[in-house]
């Protein structure tokens, strides 16, 4: 049963989805905000998304018409669940990471996709 590790391995492989499990560690994410904080655009934050979900370490719930993003409990992929419990001490010394982390305040409070209530 490789195919299962190697998914998780190959949805490691970008910075940019690291940073998405670091920063949704701190909160759950709709894809807006994670859109701000990376600054990539919203159809390459969706791939990533994807990528992430097929892989086990992310789930996603629906709030009206938003997607919200939080990491996955890691009961469906012992590998997901060893390398999301390993992630949560890597990495703290990141200065973009520590950037990021920093910013997700703003992020939060624009809540461009969200009505407001």
């Amino acid at each position: 049963m490789m195919k299962p590790f190697i998914r998780v391995m190959k949805a490691l492989s970008d910075p940019n989805r690291v940073r998405v499990l670091k920063l949704l560690e701190e909160r759950e994410l709709c894809v807006c905000e994670i859109q701000k904080l990376l600054g990539l655009a919203q159809s390459t934050v969706s791939k990533h998304m994807k990528l992430l979900e097929d892989a086990g370490l992310v789930e996603r719930s629906r709030q009206g018409t938003w997607i919200i993003y939080c990491l996955a409990d890691g009961g469906e992929s012992v590998y997901a669940e060893s390398l999301l419990s390993q992630l949560r001490t890597w990495l703290d010394d990141d200065q973009e990471l520590k950037e990021m982390l920093s910013a997700l305040p703003e992020a939060l409070v624009m809540r461009s996709c969200r009505p407001k209530d």
